[in-house]
This record gives structure tokens, sequence and C-alpha cells, in this order.
């Protein structure tokens, strides 16, 4: 690894710790806190076409926090193991393994978290490998483990609600890796010897090592207002800028009205050389080119309905002519993920898979028995330049069993893929991807 950020940080503790007073030193353990999380997903791909094996995997996995206590004015230490296991139902067949839950192992093991944080006041410090929650570079949590990054993180918040944030990250660990390496999802599986999939994969074996990204951003909550500005510089990959608000109208009423507005802009992060997508010729939805460029906006307008919600999107991904994929949006961190903040992603994929074009979606939600039981449906239509049209649908069940045991619940997310050219769906034909997953927080 090119940076030690987290081994550096340690030795600092410890030698921050030697000269702290007793009292100083029991608060480490006496306010320290420990929790964590158990998970059992069952996941299953069925393919319509024939030439194309059903893949299923199931994973058991622990996720344990740990975090001290404030000494020495504020300095704490957290820490993060995750394992999952196979429970001997791994196929012998890696065409059958559904390999984006844990990859195609039967088992991975790993530290997510392992930093040095200081918080004091409106003031917040934290560095080494940590959990990151901004829009293009986060936890792409809908597997067993969630991603990590080695990263140093301020956050300054100078009135409340109101929260500025710089990040500097270093390397990452995917969901399905067992450490920290210099690459991204544009990366194939087992580049030097990173054991991630789930991943776009477009970059060659031979590309060089990804450097990490930039960020800064902020984000402002007042009343019905949201509102949030970020910037990225994926190193060697593409400059974003990236906006995003909301307001709800508070009717005093069963009906709450919203609207929401999102805008982007991509280009590359150094010169178009030296860009590794553009240096490597990789073909994002099947073309390459000279440079990266994109622009993307959407809207969102719905209205809650007592314990309910329904509302309408759109998405456009301008096309590009002459740059990589014709104007794909670069997104290093949720690409074939499809984790980003688009109003109209799918479960299964949205336009920074599918690339240029434009998306609408409908999507209602309604709780049942004081919010023990969610049910969500929801339709997206696709149309692309480069992988035609196609749509989605989705159902997704959520069961609270707080009664039964404080933290545990119940969710099963289905969703099918009709249509698309270019092998959108295996074969070109109807796709169907079905998630149980039993949790139990503690």
């Amino acid at each position: 690894m090119r940076c030690k950020l987290a081994v550096a940080l340690a030795l600092a503790v410890c030698a921050a710790g030697a000269h702290a007073d007793s009292d100083s030193f029991n608060d480490i353990f006496t306010n320290g806190h420990v929790d964590g999380e158990l998970r059992l997903y069952n996941f299953n791909r069925i393919y319509d076409t024939p030439t194309t094996p059903d893949a299923h995997a199931l994973s058991l996995a622990a996720l344990i926090n740990a975090q001290t206590g404030a000494f020495l004015g504020g300095f704490s230490i957290g820490a993060s193991f995750v394992t999952a296991n196979a429970l001997g139902t791994k196929d012998d067949n890696p065409a059958k393994i559904d390999t984006s839950l844990m990859g195609p192992n039967s088992s991975v093991g790993a530290w997510s978290q392992a930093y040095l944080q200081y918080k004091r006041d409106w003031f917040l410090f934290r560095g080494g490998y940590q959990y990151l929650n901004t829009p293009w570079m986060g936890g792409n949590d809908s597997r067993v483990i969630p991603s990590s990054y080695n990263a140093a993180l301020v956050d300054i918040t100078p009135v409340k609600d109101w929260n500025i944030y710089a990040i500097r990250t270093f390397s990452w660990k995917s969901r399905t890796s067992n450490g920290m390496y210099d690459d991204n999802l544009y990366y194939p599986s087992k580049y030097n010897s990173d054991s991630m999939y789930g991943n776009n994969g477009a970059l060659p074996l031979t590309a060089p090592e990804a450097n990490g990204t930039w960020a800064a951003g902020t984000t402002y909550v007042q009343g019905g207002l949201k509102a949030e500005a970020w910037y990225y510089d994926f190193l060697r990959f593409a400059r974003m800028g990236y906006v995003n608000g909301s307001y709800t109208f508070d009717t005093g009423s069963p009906f709450n009205p919203f609207i929401a507005v999102q805008g982007l802009t991509e280009n590359n992060s150094s010169s178009d050389a030296e860009n590794i997508l553009v240096q490597t010729q990789a073909k994002l939805v099947g073309v390459a080119g000279d440079r990266v460029k994109a622009q993307a906006w959407g809207a969102d307008v719905g209205t809650s309905i007592y314990d309910g919600r329904i509302d309408f999107s759109y998405n456009k991904l301008e096309g590009e002519s002459g740059a990589v994929g014709n104007g794909a949006l670069i997104s290093p961190y949720t690409v074939n993920y499809a984790t980003d903040p688009l109003f109209t992603t799918s479960m299964i994929r949205g336009l920074v898979e599918i690339g240029p074009g434009h998306a609408w979606k409908a999507r209602a939600q309604y709780n049942f028995f004081d919010k023990k039981l969610q049910l969500v449906a929801a339709y997206a239509k696709y149309t692309s330049l480069e992988r035609g049209d196609s749509h989605d649908l989705y159902f997704d069940i959520i069961y609270n069993m707080d009664s039964v045991l404080k933290g545990l619940q119940l969710r099963d997310r289905w969703e099918r893929s009709v249509g698309g050219t270019a092998n959108l769906n295996p074969g070109n034909e109807p796709f169907t991807y079905n998630r149980l997953m039993i949790s139990y927080k503690f």
C-alpha cells in the first residue's frame, strides 16, 4: 500500500496515550461503545436466457464496531471488523455463484475501520480506515459487507444543521475485498490480487494504479429545506461537481408535497493523455473516448399521503460525442453497484450503468401496523443511446420485528429488468433479481 495512514495514526495514539493521566485512561473504556449487526442474506439471479445459468449466493455475516471514550480532550479510537461465510453453500461451478454478495470464496474477513478521531465542539477530524457517507463515495451498503476507505476527513459545523466537509482518500476496500487497494470499480477483478467482484472491470490488468480522491462538500437542513453541494476529484479519472436540493411543504395535513432537483457536470481530472480511462482506451457502454465529459440533471416531485408517499422522478444524461462512453457518467465508487444518488436509479442499475439517455421512475410506499411493515413498489423506464430501451419493475417488503427481538428486520427485494441491447441483460433476455435479507442490530 502506498499510504499506511491507519498504522501511523495508531502509533500516534499509542504515543499520546502514554502521557494520559489515569482518569483519562479509564474514560477510554468506561465511556467506550460496542455495537454490531448480524446479517443472513440469500441472493438469487434468475435469467430467462438458456445460455446463462442462474446464480445464487447465501452468506452469514457479522459486523462488529467499537469506539473508545474520549481522552486527551477529544481523541478517540474506532475499529470495525467484518466477516462473512457461505456456510458450505458455494456452488462448485463459479458461473452459478452470485459473486457480488461476497465474491467467489467461501469466506471473507477484514478490518473495515481502524481510525483515530478528534472531536471538539464544531470540529471533527478522522483519519485511517473508515466508512464514508457522501453521495458519490459511500458505503454501498446493499451487500453483507459495506465499502470503506483509507482516508482523512474533516467535518466543520459552523451552525446547527450546516456541515462542511473536506476528504482525501488514498485507497479503498470494496464490498468483497479483504483489505485496502489502490483501485476502484473500473478495475478488473483480481487487480493487484484484490478480490473485487460485482464491479465494472472495463480497465485492463495492466492499468496504472488509482491515486484516490480529493473531495469537498457542504450540507444544510432548515425546516423543509435540504441542500448539498459536492466537488470530487477522482484523480486521473474525472472531476465532478454535484448539487442536490429539496423542499417539503408542510401543509398541516396528511398531504405534504415536495420537490427536489439535482445537477451534475464532469470533465477530465487531469490532461487527456494522463486520464486512465482515456490512456487505456477503456470502453464504457461499449465506447472508448479521447476525454471525459458528462452532464446530468434530474427532478423529483411527490407528496406524503398519511403513512405513505408517492413520487415521480426524471433524469437526463446528455450524450457527448467523442467522450468516454459517449458521455458516460464516471463514478469510480458506485458504477455497477447501483448505489448512486440519481433519482431514477433502480436496484439493479441506472443511467450510470446504462450510459447517456434519459429515465423516468414512479414510486409508491406505505407503512402499516405503526410502521412495522413497509411496502414499496416502483417502475422505471430507461431510454439510452448505447443500450436501447429497457424497464424495471421493483417490489420491496420490509418488516421490523422489534416486538419479537429488538433490532431484528426481515426484508425481501425483488426486481425484474426487461429490454435493452448489447447484452444489457444476459442474452438480451429478461433478468429477475431476488434478495432476501435478515438482519439483527445489537
